[in-house]
């Protein structure tokens, strides 16, 4: 397996440092081998979760090369809120860059799976959020328990987050969306 590119550090770089690298980055025109423009050329949105093992290994497995698609973001590749920023994000690519096909891509392992939004809370506590501000929040703005919570099977998960976009009131008629999970070690993926 190839060693990831480390751009020289063996440590959390640090603000100037990676803009030091960005610096020489520049200077040398490093950017040239990624010119595209803001629309995606597959006409592609893919929603998947933030997992650092899916940075390059995602768009390599589907064959996608920089602009080649929209790709967001977040944990666990799910939607929250059905006016979220997720949704905004999907109507976007779609009304404004051309999207016309969207791919929902889980992956096994996941750190969102089995997440216990109670410890979550209790973590928030021993970092210092004050109980009060969790109990005002939790019955003013939302259940922080549930929305701190993950799923428990990442193929339901994806199809969930699946008929969430499909039924979507703003989602308009001909948008295609499918939902695929992925093997964040070897690439494979499998449909849902």
């Amino acid at each position: 397996m190839e060693t990831p590119k480390t751009y020289g550090w063996d440590h959390t770089p640090t603000l100037e440092e990676m803009l030091a690298y960005n610096t020489q980055f520049v200077e040398k025109k490093e950017y040239e081998q990624y010119a595209t423009d803001k629309y995606p050329a597959k006409k592609l949105a893919v929603l998947t979760c933030m997992d650092t093992r899916l940075t390059t290994l995602l768009p390599a497995a589907l064959g996608l090369k920089n602009g080649d698609a929209k790709i967001i973001k977040n944990a666990g590749g799910i939607i929250t809120h059905p006016y979220g920023s997720v949704m905004h994000s999907l109507l976007i690519s779609i009304y404004e860059l051309g999207v016309e096909e969207i791919l929902v891509v889980g992956h096994d392992d996941c750190g969102v799976q089995n997440l216990d939004g109670a410890h979550m809370l209790k973590t928030m506590q021993n970092r210092g959020i004050d109980a009060r501000t969790i109990e005002t929040i939790c019955s003013t703005q939302c259940d922080l328990h549930r929305w701190m919570s993950g799923f428990h099977d990442v193929e339901k998960s994806v199809q969930k987050t699946v008929e969430a976009i499909r039924q979507h009131p703003l989602v308009p008629a001909g948008i295609q969306v499918y939902g695929v999970v992925m093997n964040p070690q070897t690439g494979r993926i499998r449909k849902v």
